[in-house]
């Protein structure tokens, strides 16, 4: 199962993305407990977004699929626990603590 996180705006508009395939992960089920926990129904109430900060695009291949799309300042607790791991594990992975950067097309 792929999990996804993006990032968009902020000052300089940039959109920046990681992913981890959590299936291959050596934890994959701690993954799967923070995923199946988050309250991906109460993202589509977030507050609607303030000029020059991030919003993110999370998203996680389960059946059904889930998506939540958040302004920065709904990015705390287990949403922030999440964003934080994949961005971490994609950088490790990714060996040289880079993000794909969308812009380019490159990862």
């Amino acid at each position: 199962m792929m999990v996804t996180v993006q990032r968009t705006g902020g000052f300089a508009g940039l959109t920046r993305t990681w992913q981890v395939d959590v299936d291959a992960e050596p934890d994959a089920d701690s993954w799967l407990v923070l995923i199946e926990g988050l309250p991906w129904g109460q993202a589509d109430d977030a507050p609607s977004t303030q000029r020059d900060r991030f919003v993110w695009l999370i998203s996680a291949e389960t059946r059904p699929a889930k998506e939540a799309t958040l302004p920065e300042q709904q990015v705390t607790g287990p949403w922030r626990e999440l964003v934080d791991r994949v961005r971490r594990t994609s950088e490790a992975e990714a060996g040289d603590g880079s993000p794909r950067d969308d812009r380019h097309g490159r990862a």
